[in-house]
């Protein structure tokens, strides 16, 4: 069974860190293309980052960029997403997605999507 699962979700305090997991099962994520995407209440999903499979390079979104970094562990099936500095309105559902495709970040479209994890970023 084809699966991505999300971990690491919390409370935590404004400026604090979380580490996102995204773990694969039932295929391998060696050639798969990797994004991280969030949704809070009442706004569209955003593409947070996004990982290439082929090269290792990452995509960033403004929003993030210089406080979130995205890395991928093949051995481990893995991708991870290491959120510092973080804003109240960091406060999001954050999802993973896996794509199979030619080219790099970022990907309109994705084959496989985990069901997220909660961060809330709150005093």
């Amino acid at each position: 069974q084809v699966q991505l699962v999300e971990s690491g979700g919390d409370l935590v305090q404004p400026g604090g860190s979380l580490r996102l997991s995204c773990a694969a099962s039932g295929f391998k994520l060696d050639y798969y293309a990797i994004g991280w995407f969030r949704q809070a209440p009442g706004k569209e999903r955003e593409g947070v980052s996004c990982v290439n499979d082929n090269d290792g390079r990452a995509y960033y979104s403004d929003s993030v960029k210089g406080r979130f970094t995205i890395s991928r562990d093949n051995a481990e099936n893995s991708v991870y997403l290491q959120m510092n500095s973080l804003k109240p309105e960091d406060t999001a559902v954050y999802f993973c997605a896996a794509v199979n495709a030619g080219g790099s970040c970022p990907f309109l479209t994705y084959d496989y999507w985990g069901r997220g994890t909660q961060v809330t970023v709150s005093s």
